[in-house]
């Protein structure tokens, strides 16, 4: 998957600084311009065409809500994430109905922001997977982008850290087999052995991962993980 290109439209020059650091800190982003005016970001978006846009609400000339319904008009293939210091509840009904996918208040704690970022690219990367969909499908594309984290604390057990589980499930993804051992987890994440087989494990508990033994010509056989597909989660529910 190629690099997400991110326009940055912030005012305050070093916090858009800021943010172009934050971003370059989560892998798959790249800030292709940062735009400090209203009228400079329309011009980069006609000519930079980034897959993001971070916008602020408040601008001297006009309100970046104003910009954020330009891009749903006339940029159709670009998203937005509000980065503001607005806390007024109509502000945020503005952004949602703009159709903003995340809107993250100053000031930034990178934590919160990286999820953004990551609910981002795990979207990005399901959409250009799959050309039809059933209801399954569709429920985890809107649960994606749609949810203020990438897993909530509460939703998995002690010991498994839901940014650690989102990327594990992404490394199983993109392997070409779709499969893995928890060595081979263990050295791509960069953890022992033991912790990737709890992670391989609770996505076996929760029916997002199949286990299988793998036979090989010499040797003890090796515990293999499969992503399940969804006809075989459908399969599951109908048994």
């Amino acid at each position: 998957m190629s690099q997400i290109s991110v326009l940055i439209v912030e005012d305050d020059v070093p916090i858009a600084q800021i943010n172009q650091r934050f971003v370059e800190k989560v892998e798959g982003f790249k800030v292709t311009g940062i735009a400090t005016n209203l009228d400079d970001a329309r011009e980069m978006l006609t000519l930079l065409k980034p897959d993001l846009v971070l916008l602020d609400v408040f601008f001297p000339d006009a309100s970046g809500v104003d910009l954020l319904w330009y891009i749903r008009q006339n940029h159709l293939s670009t998203d937005v994430i509000m980065i503001t210091a607005a806390k007024e509840i109509n502000a945020v009904q503005e952004a949602i109905r703009g159709g903003a996918i995340d809107y993250i208040i100053k000031p930034i704690v990178f934590e919160r922001f990286q999820q953004s970022l990551l609910r981002y690219k795990a979207y990005r990367q399901k959409i250009n997977q799959v050309q039809l969909v059933d209801q399954e499908e569709v429920d985890h594309l809107l649960g994606t982008v749609g949810k203020g984290s990438v897993s909530s604390q509460s939703e998995v057990p002690k010991g498994i850290n839901p940014l650690t589980l989102q990327k594990v499930e992404e490394v199983i993804r993109e392997t070409q087999t779709n499969s893995i051992t928890a060595e081979e987890l263990g050295q791509q994440i960069g953890v022992s052995r033991t912790t990737a087989r709890r992670y391989l494990e609770y996505l076996v508990s929760i029916g997002k991962v199949r286990a299988d033994l793998a036979y090989g010509a010499v040797g003890r056989p090796e515990r293999r993980y499969y992503l399940k597909s969804p006809a075989q989660k459908n399969q599951e529910s109908l048994s």
